[in-house]
């Protein structure tokens, strides 16, 4: 009873001690290591839960009765594009020389029932499509062999940098006089624009990656081609989707002005006969459908960016 009574009044100074005779200490001795156990389980569990908070970027699940971001980012943008199309409204009403939206629709329907709306949007989609798509192609290797190999560099940077400098459209007069008046020189042009935009965001992913993440890989024994697949390759996706995105709007720049020169349909010709008419209606249609068309190609992939680096952390 005496070694029991000790043990109560100061555990911690008996905690290493061996009792007498090898045997298990008295079941009474246990409280205050159960006690400490309990705060370190509890330490631990409040560690872990804060390093997973971290690692998610902080991301908790909604409060009971509040909206979600995501909910909250959708009804401000309804709230923008009704305050948009309000303040339109409001300004055609009111002396400025502008089609109101009723206007607009009513023009689009009956571009629509005649067939040529169709038409228009089926020829401007191809060109952007083909010009991003191949341009994006070509950007992303010649990015990660400038980024990676400085004999790369050397050779690709200067050009880059020179034509980067050069507007497309500025080429379009040029590229007229050697491919002719069909769809390739559009496509040429649409095709230097989203390559200028994507190489040089390509590029900079590259050489921005933590050399800290590859000296790693290579002291566990890892080769370049492994390096840059599983290290480079993860760490550049960023970048190269967001040059993506800038060279997607390029080229929907650079489309309309492509257009404007011997182009027999595409939103962008529509727009340059309805100019010569004062068709204030149609030119206000083939805007509307490029803003729309060029805010869905953004949206997909804004939506492969999120799937792609869902370990990246977003505010």
């Amino acid at each position: 009873m005496a070694r029991v009574s000790s043990v109560d009044e100061n555990p911690k100074a008996d905690a290493g001690a061996q009792p007498a005779g090898g045997t298990a200490p008295a079941p009474a001795t246990a409280t205050g290591t159960e006690e400490a156990a309990v705060v370190v389980d509890g330490m631990r569990t409040s560690a872990i839960t804060s390093a997973a908070d971290d690692a998610t970027g902080g991301r908790r699940a909604p409060r009971r009765g509040g909206l979600s971001k995501r909910a909250r980012l959708l009804i401000l943008n309804a709230v923008s594009i009704v305050g948009g199309i309000g303040i339109w409204w409001m300004l055609a009403l009111n002396g400025f020389q502008l089609p109101t939206p009723p206007e607009v629709v009513e023009k689009a329907i009956q571009l629509w029932n005649a067939g040529i709306l169709q038409e228009d949007i089926l020829a401007s989609l191809g060109r952007v499509l083909a010009g991003f798509l191949l341009g994006s192609a070509a950007a992303i290797p010649v990015g990660f062999l400038m980024g990676w190999y400085t004999t790369a560099r050397g050779l690709f940077e200067p050009w880059i940098q020179f034509f980067r400098t050069i507007p497309p459209l500025a080429l379009l007069p040029l590229v007229l006089v050697l491919l002719g008046i069909g769809e390739i020189p559009k496509i040429v042009v649409i095709f230097l624009a989203a390559f200028l935009a994507c190489v040089i965001s390509t590029y900079q992913g590259v050489v921005s990656v933590d050399r800290t993440l590859i000296n790693a890989a290579r002291v566990l024994g890892s080769k370049d081609g492994t390096i840059f697949v599983r290290v480079v390759v993860p760490a550049s996706t960023p970048f190269i989707l967001v040059g993506m995105r800038v060279g997607l709007g390029s080229a929907w720049a650079t489309l309309v002005a492509a257009e404007l020169l011997a182009a027999q349909a595409g939103l962008g010709r529509r727009m340059q006969e309805a100019q010569i008419y004062y068709d204030l209606a149609t030119i206000f249609v083939g805007i509307v459908l490029i803003g729309i068309l060029g805010l869905v190609m953004d949206r997909l992939l804004l939506f492969a960016e999120t799937k792609l680096t869902g370990w990246q952390e977003r505010r």
